[in-house]
């Protein structure tokens, strides 16, 4: 076992166990509650800034969804680029509220923030 994977599995189960609140792990500068929260602000503005092409929603395609949570997203050139935030966000995204989110289209992390970069790089 990697040394990495040892630590995301200690973590795991102190989180578990209520004994630790991942939001406030850092790497020195910056705890993830704190990057988390930035992420959902930048997000925010790129949506407002292309609120043709941004939504929102409550569930899933298939009517599913994590608890406490929805999804927000926006529809590149590239394809769909989207993040679950908690519900305490919601009035953060001024946005297209839909019944359902579109279906997924599979894309990972990497592609989504490719897909975001991609709405500033058009000429």
């Amino acid at each position: 076992m990697k040394k990495v994977d040892m630590i995301n599995s200690i973590i795991k189960t102190f989180e578990e166990q209520g004994e630790l609140d991942t939001n406030l792990i850092s790497d020195g500068c910056h705890s993830f509650g704190e990057l988390y929260t930035h992420r959902a602000m930048l997000f925010s503005v790129i949506c407002h800034l292309n609120r043709s092409i941004s939504w929102k929603s409550k569930f899933h395609d298939d009517g599913t969804m994590y608890e406490g949570y929805f999804i927000v997203g926006i529809n590149t050139e590239e394809g769909q680029a989207t993040y679950h935030y908690g519900v305490e966000l919601w009035d953060l995204f001024d946005v297209l509220e839909l019944e359902r989110a579109p279906k997924y289209d599979g894309h990972n992390s990497t592609q989504a923030i490719q897909r975001i970069y991609s709405l500033g790089t058009k000429k």
